[in-house]
This record gives structure tokens, C-alpha cells and sequence, in this order.
């Protein structure tokens, strides 16, 4: 069966050959406005992200493959909204079914290493012949050209390629902080759904498909805007600076009442410092000469945090947050995944929904955070088990026979 559901881009079919985080996000993306995202797996070796640190649930899965297939919530997220289809692409019979899906397509996403492709004799020019006006986005770590273009690494490298890692931490620290976010991952994912959107756009104007090579390290080097104008222009190399801001005073996170709960507070204008001051009831050391003005306030960070922390503890973050908002004064808890969740807000909005995975049941899932006009994005359908959607694409969507469709699964193809 194919997808029912109905978006802005629901007449677009991309082939998602992507795995773990950056190579499955943008098909994600894709999925919730409305594209036929169908996920290309081989039974030899399916994407890793079906493998992991998930939540296994072996007692429920009916065999042992599906235990170790099914489970893992970190891919049912980021899948969710796909077809699935299983296709060996090292063998004959399954590039050629490939280039026959191809011809059915509108864009290809992959993150490969570059020779990949070329070597399965599926590089940009045979789809081209496949499909003239085919966009393929290719996402590696370095990019298709220059020294590094072989370059293999995780999140954590590419964080310490990008130059990310040396600005994180607290000021004074020796060794760079690695935060196990994989930042580049999602930059990468989230640049190659808005190529594909614009190539779409190109594409629907002049006819011509494109080839986007992406580099995941070039991606997650974007963080990097304010550091770079700092070397640039005034030849300084910033480093780790922990809560600190380099014209914003207070700007920090300060302990609320309750276990290791937070509220971060920020203030740019003198309105807003006289804001602050009036939410904590305007305190003698409001007036002391060390908080005059920005400037001040910015030497004498460390007596400002401190004081400010002493209002902060006697109440809880959200106490501090109405105090300082109510005054103009940017100011919110440091929430936690619970607190995030069920917060009336994002329930209101809703940011999460629920979809129902034959394992799981019901798996709250984050919603495609843009709204268009009465449009809400997001497909309220699970992530695809392995080669699902074999029967619907391979014969309904392709017509092909019975009879090869068994000779294709017996011999391993499919």
C-alpha cells in the first residue's frame, strides 16, 4: 500500500538510500510534507541505525531478526513516514531494478562515501541517463573533492573537524568539551532536504536536475559565523566561554528552587536590566556603581551571577520566568525532557504526536516544527519494518510479474 497522506510536495517520490541520523532525517523532513519517501535497504545490510542503544523489547518481537531490526526508537524516529523496500544493490538484477525505480522518481539521497555510487555503477551521470532531470543528493563527511574527500568519522569527529568543539566548554578550560550531540548530523540532514527543495524549484523552472554534494563537515563549520568574523576581523581565536556572552550581562543559567532544576535569564538593553531589577524588587546592590551599565556589568560578571542566583533559588523557574517576562525580560526554565513534553505550550501547539508501531504501540514523536497556513506537517505513520513495502512497489507501483518478484526474493535480491 502507498502512502495516503496528502502534503504541499505529495506528487514528489524520493529514493532514500540514507542511513543512521544525517542520511535519514531528510527523508523524514521530506515524508512530513507530503513526499513518497521510499527507504532502500539491503536484507545483507540494512541501515545500522535499526541496531543501537534503543529501547529492545525482545519478549514482543516475534523473532529474533525483529529484535534486533525493529526496536530501536532512534531509528523509528527518523523514519517515520516512509515505504520500505528491501533491493541488493551489488548484484545485476538489483541496479537495474534500482534504474527502474529511478525513472519513477524525482530526487535520490544518499550518504555514501563518494566512490560508493560510482562503484555500484550508480553515480550522478547513469541516473542521468536513467532520469535526465533526476536530482541526487549526495551528504559525506568532506565533501566529493579536496584531500579529505575519503574522510570517515561519527558525530564526535566531525564536531572536532568542524572547529565547534574548541568554542564549548567553560572559560579557562584546557581540553575542548565533545558534547554527545551529534550536531552535524542534523545540520547536514536539514541543509539536504532544503537543496533538494530548491533543486525541485530549479528543476520545475528550467527542466534540469541537479547533483548537490554536501559536506557534513562544511555543514556543522556554520555554527562557527560569530567565531570566524571575531578571527577575521579582530585576530583573535575565541575559545570555550561557558554561559558567558560577550556583550550581554546577565546572560546565564541560575539555580531555582528544587533538585538541579534552572532558569536562564538574558538581558541586552538597560530597559531590560531595570526590567530584571524590578522583577528581583529592585535590591540595594542593584545600585551598587559595578552594575551601572552594560559594560560594567560585564567586568563584574561573576558578583552579578552571584547575586542574581541568590533571588533566583528563594523561587521556582517558572515563578522566575512570569517575574521577568512580565517585564520584558527574557527569561525561561531550563527544562527537562518530562517538563519539555508536558508543557502547555507545546501541547497547545501540539509540537509531538502519536504514532502507533506494531511493537511498541503508541510512540510519541517530534512534529516538523513549521506550520503552513492550515497545513500541519507531520505523518502519523510508523517507521517502515524491513522490505514492508516490497509487494506494493515492486508489483503494484512497477508491475512487475509474479513470477519475477519470486525469483528476485529467492535469490536474494529483494
Amino acid at each position: 500500500m502507498g502512502a495516503t497522506y496528502k502534503g504541499p510536495l505529495s506528487s514528489y517520490r524520493v529514493l532514500d538510500m540514507g542511513t543512521a541520523w544525517a542520511g535519514s532525517m531528510p527523508g523524514n523532513i521530506l515524508a512530513d510534507m507530503g513526499c513518497e519517501v521510499i527507504k532502500v535497504e539491503a536484507r545483507q545490510r540494512f541501515d545500522p541505525l535499526r541496531y543501537g542503544p534503543g529501547v529492545v523489547l525482545k519478549e514482543k518481537a516475534p523473532t529474533k531478526e525483529e529484535s534486533q531490526q525493529e526496536c530501536n526508537g532512534w531509528f523509528h524516529a527518523v523514519n517515520r513516514g516512509k515505504l520500505g523496500i528491501t533491493l541488493d544493490l551489488t548484484v545485476p538484477d538489483g541496479r537495474d531494478l534500482f534504474l527502474k525505480l529511478v525513472e519513477r522518481s524525482d530526487a535520490i539521497i544518499d550518504n555514501f562515501t563518494p566512490d560508493v555510487l560510482r562503484k555500484f555503477n550508480l553515480h550522478y551521470p547513469v541516473l542521468r541517463r536513467a532520469k535526465p532531470d533526476i536530482i541526487l543528493c549526495s551528504i559525506s563527511v568532506c565533501g566529493a573533492t579536496g584531500p579529505l574527500r575519503d574522510t570517515r568519522a561519527y558525530a564526535t569527529t566531525m564536531m572536532a573537524m568542524s572547529g565547534l568543539d574548541c568554542l564549548l566548554g567553560y572559560e579557562g578550560d584546557k581540553e575542548p568539551a565533545d558534547p554527545p550531540i551529534a550536531y552535524g548530523d542534523f545540520n547536514a540532514a536539514i541543509f539536504c532536504a532544503f537543496s533538494i527543495l530548491g533543486s525541485l524549484v530549479h528543476r520545475n523552472r528550467t527542466g534540469t536536475g541537479q547533483w548537490i554534494d554536501l559536506s557534513a563537515w562544511e555543514s556543522t563549520s556554520t555554527f562557527l559565523m560569530e567565531a570566524i568574523m571575531e578571527h577575521t576581523m579582530n585576530g583573535r581565536v575565541p575559545g570555550p566561554q561557558g554561559n558567558k556572552h560577550p556583550t550581554l550581562a546577565p546572560h546565564g543559567t541560575y539555580p531555582v528552587k528544587g533538585n538541579d532544576k534552572w532558569v536562564s535569564i538574558a538581558c541586552d538593553t538597560e530597559e531590560e536590566w531595570r526590567g530584571l531589577c524590578a522583577a528581583m524588587g529592585n535590591p540595594e546592590w542593584t545600585k551598587d556603581e559595578r552594575f551601572a551599565d552594560k559594560y560594567q556589568r560585564t567586568k563584574n560578571r561573576k558578583e552579578l551571577d552571584a547575586h542574581i542566583g541568590e533571588w533566583t533559588r528563594q523561587h521556582t523557574g517558572y515563578e522566575v520566568t512570569d517575574a521577568c517576562e512580565s517585564r520584558g525580560v527574557a527569561a525561561m526554565p531550563v527544562m527537562d525532557t518530562e517538563e519539555r513534553l508536558n508543557d502547555p505550550h507545546f501541547k497547545a501547539r501540539p509540537s509531538h504526536f502519536e504514532v502507533e508501531h506494531y511493537l511498541f504501540g503508541k510512540e510519541k514523536m517530534y512534529r516538523t516544527p513549521w506550520r503552513v497556513g492550515a497545513f500541519t506537517p507531520g505523518l502519523a505513520q510508523p517507521s517502515p519494518r524491513l522490505g514492508q513495502h516490497n509487494d506494493y512497489i515492486y508489483r503494484q507501483l512497477m508491475g512487475i510479474p509474479d513470477t519475477e518478484t519470486g525469483r528476485l526474493l529467492g535469490s536474494g535480491v529483494i
